[in-house]
């Protein structure tokens, strides 16, 4: 039992019997908030317990799971602002899960700070280690122990009907008592843990599963190993050539010895390599980097960040070089830098002309420079949004190479004047900078620039950035009516339109200088491969209805980064995938905003070793191709596709309001999202008062028309009859990313995290279209 399994962790550990026994640290929120609270670990190995001295009983705890990473010394604002008074020794971060604000903390001594950085270090790698088994006992025995209120070890009946509505369970009294009468061994009346564990798995059985396993089990008592081979060559369509798999599985999830001796798996072996990440919806061969990493730059869709700097929303939200961190955690490669000058001629980083606060530009390049390469080893692009003057922007590229050192890109790889974008793979380990550019690559190579000290360079990076000005004018004349801004705000109504740049920024720019696009004939006359144009998401979308295989082609050639409106004051994202329709490679989301724009980004980034680049399909990287996202069936190689997608059942799905004494009314849809044609959503029925164990075979049928670019949504929410339907959890994943036959959908949260144990059950089929 997984009591059993931490209990041994901890004897055997000095670290985690100090954090048992507790410490009094200092909790720090700002440079004057710092106040003592007493951390100590439960016995559970999983929960921390904290309270203030004086507080009364108030205390407040986190789960070990909850923590996504722990960060020593002075590696957060907050800490860094108290680094004259703590030194970094005693300091560390915990950074946690979705949006809940990191905590800071200050230990009294090295030691005792070192003592918790390496105990929950283990408890954290002791926990991603854990058998898929031993986490579902994990948490039951969680559940149990919220529940146990009087802390005897023991329940009854009345406790165990609490405990399942807590668990999203509406059932039946009288089956709930009767699984509770057999599960009672000790006949006392109530259940200790391990007999409550035991009426859990009585509760849940898989009725759905065992009329596979009996469907496919020569004697309805085991798969034999022939049995398996059939199930996983004609259900799961894993190929001719299953036996060594059929081996591998019954070897890893068959938990009883005699089944591997007979070379067979149980029932519940069939049920853990179901539950299992080989099980699962998403193909494990794609999960590791399975692309062809040498092709130009421009052959990507890149994983990339818009507003990078901001934690909420446009208007004042909070700057924070966490936002960055985060970003670069999560595979994103493009991040993006919004300076301003500052005081004491250091650069800052804000959202300009609002109330949102400001960072220094050289803490920002730190955390680039210490961040960029922790999840993928493939180049970052800094998109520098400059509105410096001359004497700030040397101050940048000071920075620059600086912090960078020899992470910045400063010339072309060879030394030589370039021919072409060169690859993901080229450019490994490399951090380049996307910005304004005096003059041409070319020139850089014969000397011309040498002599001049700074260029001139028009200010509108593109119409784009006219029509955001327009609309920022707009937005501040309205502020100025009710009185929210300064007296003085005429320099934000007219920026200047010529801008100086001085040659040691400009230098720092090699294969992505950002340019003014005029149209797409003027860019495939003049335009140079290192050239990047910026658009909007509304002069995107109207290239796209005008010119959809221009775009595409124009695309092949050059890259182009696509970004939110200015309209969207609250961060909100639009859909990615009508950019990535038209091979756009740098669209740029709100990180920071849950919802369906982040969950296709992850989904599309989820493959390819989540290192931030996917492969565009060969028809959109062949110029020749002329692939227009509107008529699909034009192209060469046209094979439309059906997918039938028949839902099973759910199991544990979460609730959704805490409070309330309501259970969940299930009911998924899944989506496509990819070219015009191939756009829909179909729902199952819902389910009355069942987040447990629903169970619909609901059969929902699509035509997609461009299988490479579709990605597919599926989504739990809980069916309201007056109000809009609540978010419950979803999966996306690409397509070309899906397992055929009996799969569990492992969902995740409105932020994208996993919430384990709660999955779909599912029966996948990909045909051709006859």
């Amino acid at each position: 039992k997984p009591q059993n399994h931490f209990f041994l962790l901890k004897t055997n550990d000095d670290n985690l019997q100090s954090m048992v026994v507790g410490t009094v640290m200092r909790k720090i929120k700002s440079r004057t908030w710092k106040k003592q609270r007493y951390f100590k670990l439960q016995d559970d190995c999983m929960t921390i317990w904290y309270k203030s001295k004086k507080a009364g009983n108030a205390h407040s705890t986190f789960s070990v799971s909850d923590v996504e990473a722990i960060r020593e010394g002075h590696q957060s604002e907050v800490l860094l602002s108290i680094a004259d008074e703590f030194p970094a020794n005693r300091c560390f971060t915990l950074v946690f899960r979705g949006r809940r604000a990191n905590l800071d903390l200050v230990a009294d001594s090295a030691d005792e700070a070192q003592s918790w950085i390496r105990g929950l270090k283990k408890l954290i790698e002791n926990l991603e280690n854990m058998g898929e088994r031993e986490k579902l006992d994990q948490w039951i025995g969680d559940w149990f122990k919220k529940a146990d209120k009087n802390n005897d070890g023991r329940m009854n009946f009345k406790e165990v009907q609490d405990l399942l509505k807590m668990m999203n369970v509406d059932m039946n009294e009288h089956h709930a008592h009767r699984l509770f009468t057999k599960a009672d061994e000790s006949q006392s009346g109530s259940l200790k843990d391990d007999e409550f564990v035991l009426f859990y798995k009585m509760l849940t059985q898989r009725d759905d599963v065992m009329r596979v396993f009996q469907e496919y089990s020569s004697d309805a008592q085991k798969l034999s190993q022939s049995d398996l081979e059939v199930f996983l060559r004609e259900e799961q369509l894993e190929g001719d050539d299953v036996e060594p798999l059929a081996k591998q599985l019954i070897e890893r999830y068959e938990p009883s010895d005699t089944a591997k001796l007979l070379k067979a798996m149980t029932f519940d072996g069939f049920l853990m390599y179901l539950g299992s990440a080989e099980g699962s919806i998403f193909n494990p061969q794609r999960r590791g980097i399975f692309q062809d990493m040498s092709q130009p730059l421009c052959h990507y869709f890149i994983s990339s960040s818009h507003n990078t700097y901001l934690m909420e929303d446009q208007l004042r939200g909070q700057s924070s070089v966490e936002g960055y961190i985060r970003a670069l955690n999560r595979g994103c490669r493009c991040v993006e830098v919004d300076c301003w000058d500052g005081a004491n001629g250091e650069p800052i980083v804000y959202h300009g002309h609002t109330f949102t606060s400001k960072i220094l530009f050289k803490d920002v390049v730190n955390a680039v420079g210490n961040y960029a390469f922790k999840v993928s080893e493939y180049p970052v692009i800094l998109s520098i949004e400059n509105h410096c003057n001359v004497e700030q922007q040397r101050v940048m590229a000071q920075h620059l190479k600086r912090i960078l050192g020899d992470k910045l890109l400063k010339s072309t790889l060879d030394g030589r004047a370039a021919v072409g974008l060169p690859s993901p793979e080229d450019l490994k380990g490399k951090i380049l900078v996307k910005a304004k550019k005096i003059g041409n690559l070319e020139e850089s190579f014969n000397g011309v620039m040498e002599d001049s000290l700074s260029g001139e360079v028009s200010d509108e990076e593109d119409a784009a950035d006219i029509e955001e000005d327009n609309l920022h004018r707009e937005s501040v004349r309205r502020k100025l009516k009710v009185g929210q801004l300064s007296k003085h705000p005429e320099s934000l109504l007219f920026p200047r339109s010529k801008q100086r740049l001085s040659k040691e920024l400009s230098d720092c720019v090699v294969y992505c200088k950002s340019v003014h696009f005029s149209s797409f004939k003027h860019s495939r006359i003049h335009s140079k491969f290192y050239e990047v144009a910026s658009f909007t998401e509304s002069k995107a979308r109207k290239h796209l209805r005008e010119a959809g295989a221009e775009f595409v082609h124009h695309n092949s050639r050059q890259l182009t980064r696509v970004y939110p409106t200015g309209f969207r004051t609250d961060s909100s994202n639009f859909n990615p995938q009508e950019m990535w329709n038209a091979g756009c490679q740098i669209v740029a989301l709100n990180f920071q905003t849950a919802g369906e724009g982040m969950d296709l980004n992850d989904g599309l980034f989820s493959q390819n070793g989540r290192c931030g680049y996917v492969l565009k399909p060969s028809f959109m990287r062949e110029p020749e191709k002329r692939f227009n996202p509107e008529t699909p069936q034009r192209r060469d190689g046209y094979q439309p596709v059906v997918l039938t997608v028949q839902v099973i059942s759910g199991q544990q799905l979460p609730k959704v309001n805490i409070k309330e004494d309501s259970i969940v009314d299930p009911l998924v849809r899944v989506e496509i999202h990819g070219v015009p044609l191939d756009q829909a959503k179909q729902e199952t029925r819902y389910i009355e008062n069942n987040g447990f164990n629903p169970v619909w075979y609901d059969m929902l049928r699509f035509t997609i028309h461009s299988p490479e670019l579709a990605m597919v949504r599926i989504v739990v929410e809980d069916y309201d009859k007056t109000s809009k339907n609540d978010f419950v959890g979803q999966y996306t994943l690409p397509l070309s990313c899906m397992q055929q036959g009996y799969r569990h959908i492992h969902l995740l949260s409105k932020d994208g995290t996993s919430i384990p144990p709660a999955s779909l059950f599912v029966h996948i089929r990909i045909s051709e279209l006859e």
